[in-house]
């Protein structure tokens, strides 16, 4: 029955890279495109700030995903093997040993996907959804104001240098090795 169960866990584990996959290689403008219709149903309208919150989560959460698969595989094998002699669970090897030890990792990791969400509101805003972005695109390009440009770009550069901060920040203070 162990085999049988690992077999299904490995299958499951590829088809869910694969969407994940799939859906990180997909340039998020044109994302934005694709799930239009989809939007349209979970948002009730393809404009505005609504509006770009399934592309945003659907952009993010698989980059996300990837990055913590890679975390948790970072994660020495030893450690994993002594919490699991000692008669540890999944569940507690998750919660006790992968998500603990891993803990750096994952706020560095949740800092850069913070950090492209910025970058795709942004790209959002060219396609209505307000913000920084769209005050960019309509007020500074559209309207060939290259000083409004400027200015939402060093803003969102702002933005972009204080999430980076905040998170380096929780990295250090979360990290073992640098205590």
């Amino acid at each position: 029955k162990v085999s049988n169960l690992q077999g299904s866990l490995q299958i499951i584990n590829w088809i869910v890279g694969l969407f994940v996959d799939i859906f990180r290689s997909i340039p998020f403008i044109i994302l934005i495109v694709l799930i239009l219709p989809i939007t349209m149903k979970l948002a009730g309208t393809i404009i505005g700030p609504g509006a770009a919150l399934p592309s945003l989560i659907i952009s993010a959460s698989p980059f996300y995903a990837r990055m913590v698969e890679s975390y948790f595989r970072e994660v020495d094998a030893g450690v994993i093997e002594a919490a699991e002699s000692m008669g540890a669970s999944t569940w507690e090897v998750i919660m006790k040993v992968l998500l603990p030890e891993s803990k750096p990792a994952l706020i560095a990791g949740a800092t850069v996907t913070t950090i492209s969400l910025i970058g795709y509101t942004a790209m959002a805003g060219a396609i209505g959804a307000g913000g920084l972005g769209n005050l960019a695109y309509q007020d500074g390009f559209q309207a060939s104001n290259n000083t409004v440009t400027l200015v939402a770009t060093v803003i969102i550069c702002l933005f972009v240098f204080i999430v980076q901060f905040i998170g380096d920040w929780f990295v250090r203070i979360t990290d073992k090795r640098t205590r």
